[in-house]
């Protein structure tokens, strides 16, 4: 459902605030390690993130990556997604038809409306801190 851009920007959102809510800035490098990403990959994820201000980088030996204390549970979820893959995944055809609309719809288009409504409306009221606090409390992982 996401781009891979996307999954890969979502997991190191959700790392970096775990690491920022210890105090802790984290490098790319630990970044990458911890989420099973390709270091360059991230990086370019990683500069996205930060153009949009959804992290914070800081340059040099003591820099890395961090959010601000209070700032990861102002982050929605969609707000990655947008920086990422922007607002295409509430758009489109489920089929990848060029034209399909209410008036003209593929086969699923009827089942879809409702699953992408369902997508948005659960990524604008899932917090960044929330998936965070997951990590450290309810045993989820970002790694498989």
């Amino acid at each position: 459902m996401f781009s891979k851009a996307c999954q890969y920007g979502i997991k190191a959102s959700v790392y970096i605030a775990s690491q920022s809510a210890m105090g802790i800035r984290t490098s790319l490098k630990d970044i990458a390690h911890n989420i099973s990403s390709p270091e360059a990959f991230t990086a370019k994820i990683l500069h996205k993130l930060a153009k949009e201000n959804i992290l914070d980088s800081l340059k040099g030996p003591t820099g890395g990556f961090e959010i601000a204390k209070g700032k990861a549970q102002k982050i929605k979820l969609s707000d990655i997604v947008s920086a990422i893959d922007g607002v295409s995944i509430y758009q489109g055809c489920a089929l990848g038809f060029e034209s399909c609309d209410a008036r003209q719809p593929c086969p699923m288009h009827h089942k879809f409306v409702g699953i992408r409504s369902d997508l948005k409306v659960m990524l604008e009221n899932t917090s960044l801190e929330e998936l965070a606090n997951g990590l450290e409390f309810d045993g989820t992982c970002l790694k498989r």
